[in-house]
């Protein structure tokens, strides 16, 4: 409906509504009307080039779409029949996250009102948008949550437990990487015990002390967001991370029962803030985890129990 408003009204050829992908830094058409396939799969567009030019001004107007050295696939433009170009950001909670775009087949100025006129559609498609990917998260969040949870719970093996945990949050959240660690209060560090999709080289960047400032937080029992790796001066392997590819981490705490027992850290390859929903799944995982650890724990210190009485039982039968 936005497209077609946008075509309608303003008289346009063609309209394309394209969404971020900020690991690959590109712009994916998700939406439009009036546009060939062969045009979009030509190159895509850089994302952070196109939103820098387009926040100088609140728009991106180009009269000569064949020729403006702003522009890139200058033949395939041509090609298509597009002489000039109106592009506007489609906006959320303060962050571009696409760019709308109006197509037209006859070189012309647009005016203000045309550009107010576009912008007010960008706005009404990043709240569509963003209501879209709120409701799917919290969807994909209980179903994932629910499967999860009854896989952790039908099992007693540990490692398998670790793994799971780790490998589907990583998967279904889109992230860099997941590790556990648990607190080993003899030598005040936090042990790696499971990870997914982290290097050999990054495990082993060295010691994780317990008593830096973000691992005391969370062993404290606190949630921490770190937004930006390269800058947050509480990290205490910001280099080796920046290395790994980790832009963004969320760090939540292990708990079996009222104690903490450790931490699971989700790394992102994009910087962000995570969603309150997001939040609030890894806390649950992360008591699952938890609680899978201490049933574990439980089930092996009965098993050695059971075997010393068993041995106990034998060694009273020799003496008759």
């Amino acid at each position: 409906m936005v497209l077609e408003s946008s075509i309608d009204t303003l008289g346009g050829k063609a309209a394309c509504l394209f969404l971020a992908d900020e690991e690959k830094d590109v712009f994916v058409p998700v939406a439009q009307r009036g546009l060939s396939e062969s045009y979009l799969h030509a190159r895509p567009m850089r994302a952070k080039k196109v939103v820098d030019e387009i926040l100088q001004g609140g728009h991106l107007s180009i009269y000569d779409a064949g020729t403006d050295p702003r522009l890139e696939n200058h033949e395939e433009k041509k090609a298509e029949g597009i002489a000039s170009i109106l592009v506007v950001p489609v906006i959320t909670a303060g962050k571009t996250i696409g760019v709308l775009s109006l197509y037209t087949g006859a070189k012309r100025e647009f005016t203000a009102d045309e550009i107010e006129f576009q912008a007010a559609l960008a706005e009404q498609g990043a709240m569509a948008i963003e209501r879209a990917r709120l409701f799917e998260r919290i969807n994909r969040n209980m179903e994932f949550f629910y499967d999860l949870a009854s896989t952790i719970n039908s099992s007693l093996d540990i490692k398998k437990i670790l793994h799971i945990l780790t490998a589907d949050i990583a998967d279904t959240l889109g992230l860099k990487g997941v590790d556990i660690r648990l607190w080993n209060k003899e030598t005040g560090t936090l042990d790696i015990v499971a990870s997914y999709a982290l290097s050999e080289e990054f495990l082993n960047k060295g010691p994780v002390s317990a008593e830096k400032a973000v691992t005391r937080q969370v062993l404290n029992g606190e949630t921490v967001v770190i937004k930006d790796i390269a800058t947050d001066e509480r990290v205490q392997y910001r280099d080796q991370s920046v290395k790994e590819g980790i832009a963004s981490m969320l760090i939540v705490p292990v708990r079996a029962g009222d104690e903490v027992i450790g931490t699971m850290g989700l790394c992102s390859g994009v910087r962000q803030g995570f969603p309150e929903e997001t939040i609030k799944l890894a806390n649950a995982l992360a008591n699952q985890g938890g609680l899978a650890i201490q049933n574990a724990s439980l089930y092996l210190m009965l098993q050695e129990d059971k075997k010393s009485l068993e041995q106990d039982i034998w060694s009273h039968r020799s003496w008759f």
